[in-house]
């Protein structure tokens, strides 16, 4: 259960696990709960992948009404257990399960800062009676013993990938007009502060100062869409900067060079996984789980958070050198198959299922 409203990484999370699970003889079904936007994209990926779901509208955050229609779907369900996503799915799901005397779970995908304020003690009422919690990295998994849930519940489970993005690109790197050959940098991911694209726009200004015909692409939707095309205008660049919005980003990163990651801070962040299975080298920052996955010095570089001038240097160095793109490349995709599989992400989710339902 999550509270649905696009496709991010943790409905990405969802559509590698409950596929997984059917083959492992578990009856995994889904509820979600609606709050529009791009919902129907993720309804349409479970369909294709064959899993059961329904839904309830998710329209305010706090809704008693919203809780009665969470009760009767668990209740016309009858599930051995129930598995919340996110905060929405973590008050409601939490609140459903008690209703029914079924065991829960709950999975944190994030570490959100608001955990450290007065929302932490709501949310350690949500988990009073939780069986476990499933944190995407150890980054994460400190982060909430941080915030104070109890450290003997929480256990680490990275997130799974087996293969690249396969859905087509909406529009294309050559349709937004990427010119054929030139160096091009691709980013993903929404555009909000906590992404801090921002800095990622200030270092490219300088990667094009020794590469004057590299293009960047940031893929994303967010409130900082406009400003994200403004300050790249205020930074002269114009026409070198792509922002198309939401896009399948398959097409983007078959034709990228290198993949930037400039977060302040970052649960997981399955885009690197997706960059990883593209065979690109990766630019990144220092911070939360992000270590958890990029090896530094051999499937990437790390660079301090904000730090204009690291990652500049980066960038440039590997637009400048396609034999050093290449071995990170392959390390990295080595590495995303060797230690996020899908399998094993399923398998320590079922030793999690078992021992509660134990």
């Amino acid at each position: 259960m999550t509270k649905v409203q696009g496709v991010g990484g943790s409905e990405q999370h969802l559509l590698a696990l409950l596929p997984a699970l059917p083959e492992r003889g578990v009856d995994a079904r889904f509820l979600s709960l609606d709050a529009g936007g791009d919902a129907e994209r993720f309804h349409r990926a479970l369909d294709e992948r064959g899993i059961p779901w329904q839904r309830v509208p998710c329209r305010l955050d706090v809704s008693p009404l919203l809780a009665g229609r969470v009760v009767r779907a668990l209740r016309k369900e009858r599930p051995d257990l129930v598995h919340t996503h996110m905060v929405h799915a973590d008050a409601y799901g939490s609140f459903g399960a008690h209703m029914l005397r079924t065991p829960f779970v709950s999975t944190r995908h994030n570490d959100d800062r608001y955990l450290l304020g007065p929302f932490r003690y709501v949310d350690r009422a949500l988990m009073h009676g939780v069986r476990r919690i499933v944190a995407i990295s150890d980054a994460v998994r400190a982060f909430h013993v941080r915030s104070g849930l109890p450290a003997e519940k929480l256990v680490t489970i990275h997130y799974g990938l087996d293969e690249p993005p396969t859905e087509p690109s909406e529009v294309t790197p050559e349709q937004a007009g990427v010119p054929e050959g030139v160096p091009l940098v691709v980013a993903v991911g929404r555009l909000i502060a906590q992404k801090d694209h921002a800095t990622l726009l200030a270092a490219f200004a300088r990667v094009r100062e020794s590469h004057p015909d590299a293009r960047l692409a940031i893929l994303g939707w967010g409130p900082l869409e406009q400003a994200t095309k403004e300050h790249a205008a205020a930074l002269g660049l114009d026409g070198s900067v792509l922002v198309p919005g939401r896009v399948e980003p398959r097409d983007w990163l078959a034709r990228a060079d290198v993949f930037a990651h400039t977060s302040r801070w970052e649960g997981f962040g399955i885009v690197l996984l997706e960059a990883m299975h593209s065979r690109l080298p990766i630019v990144a920052t220092n911070v939360s789980a992000i270590p958890e996955i990029v090896a530094d010095g051999t499937t990437g570089y790390l660079a301090p958070p904000g730090d204009v001038g690291a990652i500049a240097k980066r960038l440039s160095q590997l637009l400048a050198d396609p034999e050093l793109r290449r071995s990170l490349g392959d390390a990295g995709r080595a590495r995303a198959r060797a230690e996020f599989s899908v399998a094993h992400m399923t398998e320590q989710t079922l030793a999690v299922y078992e021992e509660v339902l134990r």
